[in-house]
């Protein structure tokens, strides 16, 4: 396995740990930990830090001597679909039967929105088939997927359609096209041999850093693997196995990894609820009232 992504490392420690749970906001040094178990400096990590703070994903602040982070909206909105996938016991199914397909343009002044739309794309695993035709396997709910874009994507922009093969025209040619089948087979490869090393595990020196990379990995396998049928793949590719692996560990570092984050985290006071409104008791005397709390 290849060396770890700072953001990918935080964005996992994150939603699993941190988005939708009722926790006090994160110090910095408990991050620093963390990523230091998975052979992250504590530079890199600072710097990263900034990032997705500059990118609006993450919020800062200062409480006495501490930096302290948070999820901002953006960033839950980021991790509520990523951990869907997560946490999906089906990863690598596809999902229904023949293929979306979307064409797109983008004018050459909104570069950052074109940006913004491919790595959407990407993610939920669409590939170029060629220049401005992008192609995924199955029914992909483009409704959902393109939501965040939709106020800045101009009008007639994006087309999309569902496609079928036609008897005669093999997909086999643009399958191959589309996605490299060997970096794939790959990138499982490395996982397998990764989380089949005990060492791994024992490197990270806790549960929750090794929590944390164990969804890091996951996630970047996630965002290569398309989903792709079994028909263009082989008996032997090695996704199964990489499921097997993940799960297991995802069960057995659970307990640790979640007692070691309410040591190092603490939950937040929970919210006090509003005085019971009381209703003002009236005593009327002739020609005048007068309300008494």
């Amino acid at each position: 396995m290849r060396s770890r992504q700072p953001k990918r490392l935080i964005l996992a420690f994150f939603g699993e740990y941190v988005f939708e749970q009722n926790v006090e906001p994160v110090r910095a040094s408990v991050l620093i930990d963390v990523l230091d178990g998975a052979g992250i400096a504590a530079s890199a990590t600072r710097a990263t830090l900034d990032r997705l703070v500059a990118h609006g994903i993450l919020a800062r602040e200062r409480k006495g001597r501490e930096i302290m982070f948070s999820l901002t909206d953006a960033g839950s909105a980021v991790l509520r679909e990523a951990g869907d996938r997560v946490r999906g016991q089906h990863s690598f199914t596809p999902q229904g039967d023949g293929w979306t397909m979307v064409t797109f343009t983008i004018p050459e002044d909104q570069r950052t929105l074109r940006h913004r739309l491919r790595s959407t794309l990407t993610w939920e695993r669409f590939a170029p088939l060629r220049d401005g035709l992008w192609l995924a396997p199955g029914d992909v709910d483009l409704d959902a997927v393109l939501e965040p874009l939709r106020a800045d994507l101009p009008t007639g922009a994006l087309t999309a359609f569902r496609a079928r093969e036609l008897p005669g025209y093999s997909m086999d040619a643009s399958v191959a096209a589309a996605w490299d089948l060997d970096r794939i087979r790959g990138e499982h490869e490395a996982f397998i041999e990764a989380w089949s090393d005990l060492s791994t595990m024992e490197a990270a020196g806790s549960a929750l850093s090794a929590r944390t990379m164990l969804v890091a990995d996951w996630l970047g396998l996630l965002r290569v693997d398309p989903r792709l049928p079994p028909e263009f793949l082989g008996a032997d590719w090695p996704s199964p196995l990489s499921a097997e692996l993940y799960w297991s560990w995802r069960a057995q570092l659970a307990d640790d990894a979640l007692a070691e984050f309410a040591r190092r985290v603490p939950a937040a006071p929970a919210p006090v609820p509003p005085a019971a409104y009381k209703r003002p008791r009236v005593i009327s005397t002739p020609g005048s009232s007068r309300a008494l709390g």
